[in-house]
């Protein structure tokens, strides 16, 4: 047996001591609540047929008898969105897949799932991080009609994943499978859409010389093809294991994501109480298994957005996790992959060349993932190091080759990209924040110089355009957290700072808001807490002064007053944020939001609740 690497387990205690009391009492709620049986058994006959009106002859009849499972669906599912539009088929599958096994299956409800490539730099996208709470509330919804033995949860992108899972972890005493639909296939290079975007910022092209690019990367239904918040949902699903194996990057579209989609049913309607091989969700998701996320987003360069997402995910289960627990993880983890914004390649060409199963084998031989884990297989992480595979249209799992078929996109453990994770947590008068150093090259990971404070994103994009920013800054963008305006993405503003990087200017960001799962090459020191609204240094910083940030120690500060803290904070018109395209109905939501380390939550679990 792979003796478990000492930090992994020093981190992992740690957090199983800090979480003792709200893990128990998470624990003694959903042992409770399994105790109880089947609910149908437990509500009266007019909920059941109330529950079963629109079924089938055939489903009611097997409903009211009440030997076979039923399955719970909530989807994600609309046309609009790439990632979400092939959720649309999978219902039908499952329900036909499960009465072939004397089971039924109900589509339980929906949630909604907003695209943040639609929303980037509009109103919209300050509803975007609370869309996760009400993702969560609208799961609880759907399942709260207790006529279920397990659930599918079907959804991709960014801030879907992470509602549904705590939505989720409410009934944890359900077996419970996540299914997401798979990427498109590849489109132009992620290097060429960088490029046009670059072109289109110095107003070297127009807006239809950017649509066509934009248009041939984001192509066809899937998910899209960059290794962003989206994809590190699937990526955490796979090595949590709540996914079949293999089934984060199999493309939408083909027979083989249609027979994952089979089997995922039949796995869930083998798994509930009524069978022999019950595997409920809080039985998968523990200490452990968070742990393993993490290393994950670490050894693959993920999304900064989990330091947000995964902390509140963690809490939903009575798991409590900081950021110092990513950090001290990441000083052992080491980059393993190269995929864009970390790379050019897509995740087709690092699902081709061994993708999440050859990582989860090569950190397993190291001693670098807790391999005594339930999943939805079963006990032990080691099947996830398979591949799914057709033989005579029949679905079965191969053992990843040994040796990366692409050494410049995945490499092995003893040669890896760098030899620490991808995420660093930054600390200082300033006050805490994160950067994603994956994708900023060595030179750009550290900077002294003046600050230039804006009011928003818009107003360094006319600046830019101005010609007003051709020299050394950092570029300081405050009250954009939770409580300011729902702390949106600002990614917008990566085409004019790596433009001016690219000319030669030290430039880098610091913002109480969120940059993107697509951070890029320029340093970004973002979710900076406190954020200005309750009262952080961040908002009393001033044109002029000189800010450290230096991503590699995990810096960030402003030189020559240690007491900015003692300053007044800059006053700040937020009235334009909080109105329009629906963000007056989430007022409430703004004023209960807790701090990014906290999960950026509207809701949480306290020992007295």
């Amino acid at each position: 047996m792979v003796h478990l690497n000492d930090t992994i387990r020093r981190v992992t205690d740690r957090i199983r001591e800090r979480s003792r009391d709200l893990r128990n009492q998470y624990l003694k709620k959903m042992h409770e609540a399994a105790s109880k049986g089947p609910h149908r058994s437990n509500v009266s006959c007019g909920n059941l047929a109330h529950a079963a009106a629109a079924c089938s002859l055939a489903d009611k009849k097997a409903l009211a008898k009440g030997d076979g499972p039923n399955i719970g669906i909530v989807t994600s599912y609309n046309d609009m969105l790439s990632a979400h539009q092939p959720l649309g088929a999978y219902p039908d599958i499952i329900k036909q897949t499960l009465n072939e096994m004397g089971a039924t299956a109900q589509i339980a409800g929906g949630v909604p799932a907003m695209c943040d490539g639609v929303t980037q730099g509009q109103p919209g996208m300050d509803l975007s991080l609370f869309s996760r709470d009400v993702i969560a509330m609208a799961t609880a919804v759907s399942l709260s009609h207790n006529v279920f033995d397990g659930a599918l949860m079907l959804g991709v992108c960014d801030k879907i994943v992470p509602g549904l899972f705590i939505g989720a972890a409410r009934f944890g005493h359900l077996p419970i499978l996540f299914l997401p639909a798979g990427p498109m296939t590849s489109g132009i290079s992620n290097d060429e859409k960088a490029r046009v975007r670059q072109q289109y910022a110095k107003g070297e092209i127009g807006r239809e010389e950017l649509l066509a690019a934009e248009s041939a990367s984001y192509h066809s239904a899937g998910t899209c093809t960059f290794y962003g918040t989206a994809n590190s949902n699937q990526m955490m699903m796979e090595v949590m294991g709540l996914h079949l194996p293999g089934s984060a990057f199999v493309n939408a579209g083909t027979v083989l994501r249609d027979k994952i989609v089979e089997e995922t049913a039949r796995r869930v309607g083998k798994t509930t109480a009524l069978g022999a091989e019950f595997i409920p969700f809080y039985e998968v998701i523990d200490e452990r298994s968070i742990v393993n996320a993490i290393i994950g987003l670490h050894a693959t360069g993920g999304s900064t957005n989990h330091l947000i997402h995964l902390v509140a995910m963690a809490r939903s289960a009575g798991i409590l996790v900081n950021w110092d627990d990513f950090a001290e993880l990441s000083t052992e983890i080491p980059l393993l992959a190269r995929v864009y914004p970390n790379g050019s390649a897509d995740v087709n060409q690092f699902h081709a060349a061994g993708g999440l199963a050859f990582i989860i084998r090569e950190l397993i031989d190291a001693g670098l993932l807790h391999d005594d884990v339930m999943t939805v297989m079963g006990e032990g992480l080691r099947p996830y190091s398979t591949v799914p595979s057709l033989t005579d249209d029949m679905l079965s799992w191969e053992n990843i080759e040994t040796e990366s078929k692409n050494a410049e996109i995945l490499r092995p453990v003893a040669e890896p990209f760098a030899d620490t994770g991808g995420l660093q947590v930054l600390d200082g008068n300033i006050g805490r924040g994160v950067i994603k150093i994956s994708a900023v090259k060595p030179e750009n990971r550290y900077i002294e110089a003046p600050a230039i404070v804006f009011s928003s994103q818009q107003e360094i994009i006319d600046r830019f355009k101005a010609g007003e920013l051709n020299k050394d800054f950092v570029a300081v963008v405050p009250f954009q957290g939770p409580k300011a305006n729902g702390m949106p993405e600002l990614h917008k503003l990566t085409p004019p700072l790596s433009v001016l990087q690219d000319k030669g200017f030290k430039v880098a960001l610091v913002t109480d808001g969120r940059m993107s799962g697509a951070s890029g090459k320029v340093p970004a020191a973002i979710h900076v807490v406190p954020e200005a609204l309750n009262g952080g240094s961040i908002g009393k910083i001033k044109d002029g002064d000189i800010v450290r940030l230096d991503a590699e120690k995990g810096d960030l500060r402003v030189l020559g007053d240690e007491d900015i803290d003692l300053r007044e904070t800059r006053k700040h018109d937020l009235s334009n944020d909080r109105r329009g395209s629906g963000r007056e109905l989430f007022a409430g939501f703004r004023s209960l939001a807790g701090d990014a380390e906290a999960g950026a939550m509207v809701f949480g679990w306290d020992l007295e609740d």
